[in-house]
C-alpha cells in the first residue's frame, strides 16, 4: 500500500519554518491613506514600487515603500 505525501508539520518554535508570506499593500492615484505621525492623505503619485507621493492637507510628504505606518483606508 503507498502512502500519500502530507505536509511536514513542525513545531512552532521550530527554526527550520518557512517564513510568512509577506503581502503588501497596492495603491493607486487617489487612493485616501493614514498615516501614524502625518494623519489621514490622499495618494498624489506613485514611483512604481519604491514610493508614494502623499498630500496631507496641503503638506506633501514622499513616503517609500513598504511602510508599516502608512494604511490604505
Amino acid at each position: 500500500m503507498a502512502t500519500s505525501p502530507r505536509r511536514r508539520r513542525y513545531h512552532p518554535s521550530s527554526p527550520f519554518q518557512a517564513p510568512p508570506e509577506v503581502v503588501h499593500p497596492v495603491y493607486a492615484v487617489g487612493d485616501r491613506v493614514s498615516h501614524d505621525t502625518w494623519g489621514l492623505g490622499r495618494i498624489v503619485s506613485l514611483e512604481s514600487d519604491i514610493a508614494v507621493s502623499v498630500d496631507f492637507a496641503g503638506t506633501m510628504r514622499r513616503i517609500t515603500l513598504p511602510s508599516k505606518q502608512l494604511e490604505a483606508l
